[in-house]
């Protein structure tokens, strides 16, 4: 079942293209925008998640993440 977002597919494709951009603008390689990445979603989660949700938020996070990755061989 799809899970519905309260955010439009249009607002959510602008903010990724952006991010992309500044990622490509920089010549950043694939670990360096991993790192990057995560470091800006761990500091969205501690400064902006209470600190009794984190761990429940972490662990979201990650599935959500580890079940949109492909396990085909092709990249």
């Amino acid at each position: 079942m799809p899970q519905l977002s309260r955010y439009s597919d249009e607002h959510v494709e602008q903010l990724l293209n952006e991010l992309v951009n500044v990622l490509e603008k920089h010549k950043a390689p694939t670990d360096l925008s991993l790192m990057v990445l995560g470091n800006m979603v761990t500091n969205l989660i501690n400064t902006s998640v209470a600190p009794a949700q984190r761990q429940a938020i972490v662990r979201s996070f990650a599935q959500a993440l580890q079940s949109s990755v492909s396990d085909d061989q092709a990249h």
